[in-house]
Parts: C-alpha cells; sequence; structure tokens
C-alpha cells in the first residue's frame, strides 16, 4: 500500500508518501514540503489570517498534485493544533475543503503524543526500555512515556512555542531578563501540574525529543548537521541549551536565523522554543534527551502499517471489537486519547458500508479517494481506516 500523509502545522505543509508492507518499515518514496506560516499570522485572538489561510489552499493543492503523480492509494490528511485551537477553524477547514477538495482533520493533542510515541519506539525498539518522550510543536507540547508498543501516558499542554511567543514574550528585542524568567515561571508551573501522571512510572532508560525544535535546539549545541544523515546521533544536553536562553534574548530575528540549525522562518520562536524544551527538562529531572528523527508523520504511517497488518493476519478479531486490547502491548489502565478526527466520505466501503455507518464513525482518519484506477498499488477506490481505542 502507497500512503501519503498530509501534516499542516504551524509552521509548514509537510507530505510524506511511504509504500506500506507487513513485516517491514515504512519505505519512503518521497515528500514535500511548502510553508503555510500559521504561527505568525494567527493573532492574540486565535484568528488566523486570510493571506496565512491561501498559503494552506495552495500548499495543499500542491501536495495533492504530488501524491497523484506518484500514485498513492490513499492519503490522510490532518492539521495539527495551530488549527485546531484556531478561533476560526470552522471557516479555515472550509476554506480549504472547497478549494482543494481535502477534508483536514484534526487530532486531539493526546493522540498526537500517541503516535509520536509510536514513532519514536519503532525508532529505537525495545531496546529503550522504559522511554520518555517530549515534542514541541508550534501550538503544543505533547508527552508520552511507556515500555510497551503503547504509551502508559500520553498528554499535552498548550506550550508551542509559536503560542508561548504570541501570548508570552514582547514583538520586539532584545527581550528583556524578566519576560524571559516570567515565560520561564508559567512553563513550570503548567508542566508541574499537569505531570502527575508522569509520578508513578518507572525511572526513564531512554529520554527522548523529537520534531523540528529539538532538532535545531540541538544543531544549536553542536549537534551534527542534518546532511549526516538520520543515523548520525544527535543529543540536546539541558546545560548547554540553559547558556542559549540568554543569547538568543539578546538576538534579533534576522540575528538568530544566522546561528547554526535556525531557519529564519522559525527565528522568531527560537527563544519561547528554548525556554520550554529547557524548563521541560529541569522539571523532569532531564539532563540529556536523544533526538529522534521519526515523529508525528511517522507515527501516523506506522499506525497504518500496524492496522495493514492485523487485517492480512489469519483469525484476526476486528480492532473496533477488542475494546482497550485492541492495541497488543499495550499498558493497563493507558491514558490517551482516541483520534477527535471526523470521517470524510466512505468511498467504495467494503460489504457497502452505508452513508450513517461512516457518519458514526468519529474517530476515523479523513482518507481522501482518487479517481478509480489512480492508485499504483491498489484498487484506486478508497474507504477509511479508523483509528479506535
Amino acid at each position: 500500500m502507497r500512503l501519503g500523509v498530509l501534516d499542516v502545522g504551524s509552521q509548514s505543509a509537510h507530505l510524506c508518501i511511504a509504500d506500506l508492507a507487513p513485516g517491514c518499515p515504512p519505505e519512503p518514496v518521497t515528500s514535500f514540503k511548502r510553508p503555510v506560516r500559521l504561527a505568525e499570522a494567527t493573532n492574540r485572538h486565535g484568528v488566523v489570517e486570510p493571506e496565512a489561510i491561501k498559503r494552506v489552499v495552495a500548499a495543499v493543492t500542491e501536495a495533492v498534485a504530488v501524491a497523484e503523480a506518484h500514485g498513492i492509494d490513499a492519503m490522510v490528511p490532518f492539521a495539527t493544533s495551530a488549527i485546531r485551537d484556531a478561533a476560526n477553524r470552522p471557516a479555515v477547514l472550509a476554506e480549504v475543503e472547497d478549494a482543494t477538495g481535502v477534508r483536514l482533520t484534526f487530532m486531539t493533542g493526546e493522540e498526537e503524543a500517541r503516535l509520536t510515541y509510536l514513532a519514536a519506539r519503532g525508532w529505537y525498539g525495545w531496546s529503550a526500555g522504559e522511554m520518555l518522550l517530549l515534542d514541541i510543536g508550534g501550538g503544543s507540547m505533547e508527552i508520552a512515556c511507556g515500555s510497551r508498543a503503547e504509551p502508559a501516558v500520553a498528554l499535552s499542554v498548550p506550550l508551542g512555542a509559536g503560542r508561548l511567543t504570541r501570548h508570552h514574550l514582547p514583538d520586539t528585542t532584545p527581550v528583556r531578563k524578566r519576560d524571559v524568567k516570567a515565560l520561564r515561571q508559567f512553563v513550570r508551573t503548567v508542566i508541574s501540574e499537569t505531570v502527575e501522571e508522569l509520578r508513578d512510572r518507572p525511572e526513564p532508560l531512554t529520554r527522548v525529543g523529537t520534531s523540528r525544535t529539538f532538532a535545531q535546539l540541538a544543531r544549536l549545541t553542536g549537534a551534527p548537521k542534518a546532511k549526516a544523515g538520520p543515523y548520525a546521533e544527535r543529543f540536546l544536553d539541558r546545560e548547554r541549551l540553559r547558556a542559549w536562553v540568554p543569547r538568543l534574548a539578546a538576538r534579533s530575528d534576522a540575528e538568530r536565523a544566522r546561528l547554526r540549525g535556525i531557519s529564519a522562518a522559525r527565528a522568531h520562536q527560537a527563544l519561547a522554543g528554548a525556554v520550554v524544551a529547557e524548563t521541560a527538562m529541569e522539571v523532569l529531572g532531564i539532563e540529556r534527551l536523544r533526538v529522534c528523527p521519526w515523529a508525528l508523520r511517522e507515527g501516523v504511517l506506522l499506525d497504518r502499517l500496524r492496522a495493514l497488518e492485523a487485517d492480512l493476519a489469519p483469525g484476526r478479531v476486528d480492532r473496533r471489537d477488542r475494546g482497550g486490547a485492541e492495541r497488543g502491548g499495550a499498558d493497563p489502565g493507558v491514558t490517551t486519547a482516541s483520534a477527535n478526527v471526523s470521517a470524510s466520505a466512505t468511498v467504495g466501503a467494503p460489504g457497502g458500508a452505508s452513508a450513517g455507518a461512516a457518519a458514526n464513525a468519529s474517530a476515523s482518519a479523513s482518507v481522501r479517494a482518487l479517481p478509480a484506477g489512480r492508485g499504483r498499488h491498489g484498487p484506486g477506490r478508497l474507504h477509511t481506516v479508523p483509528w479506535t481505542s
């Protein structure tokens, strides 16, 4: 199966296409990325500006063309917190769908944490043991931990680098020490109040950071360049990061963009990203963490791959009929939330599934149907593949 995963985030729309086959890791085919810059185009009231919506429409349009050119069988298009938490979210989603035919779905922050944990577990394997994961996006930070295939705890807090920049830092630079101190205290309070569920977990053997914020901060503090490849080990040291916070506060966006690892698009929120990363590491007792090259998109691919393997397994039990135990290896009492996504129309559903059944699949990911015969590796008529818990 050739699957496309389209992730519309706070900075960019990123399409990953991979081939999925039972017993094999996702095999990358191609990727496509376009800037949308939603973080900088969202005002303090949470309204996404019209120009940013146009950028999203253009990016999704291009992504669909790339996906169809590569003969995908299905596409999972979703938006993260930049759109999920927008005050004008319905208008944004409607404009994108009217212009492109793609219904962007969104998942809960807890589901993002779960899927990102799947990615890190897939990358590091069972040898990682008890694993603690942090992921800082534009609008939220996800935290997950566990020792099995599924996380025992999956949390999301509104501590994204873009959100904190917008609401807690001045627009001008240099940023004063008292503003940095106030932001650090706010982050410390939110995390301390949120992570009580982690107190009863064993000491983590592996501590992991994922996504662009951690990658750029690791590079800033001396980690290998991106061109060294995904297998080059990258770490983020808390003390080194802490030393960089006042340096970032003293610099303008243009000056930050000249630092190693920091792109011009993310320079404005680099300080907030550094503060939340360093403070989270302090509160959680992390001196150094590994930076994982896989994150949310790869987690979606792995989740689909697991569903594909389950569908092909002899004598399988439908995952939707197995309650909380449908994900083998899950910790009992898992605290993750299921995906808060709405299903798009079911096309060519097996067994003549009714429109009513599709409407009731409120936990289904939106899978975009291609015209008949367009899928290179499948029949070309698709149906939704649910995320169920």
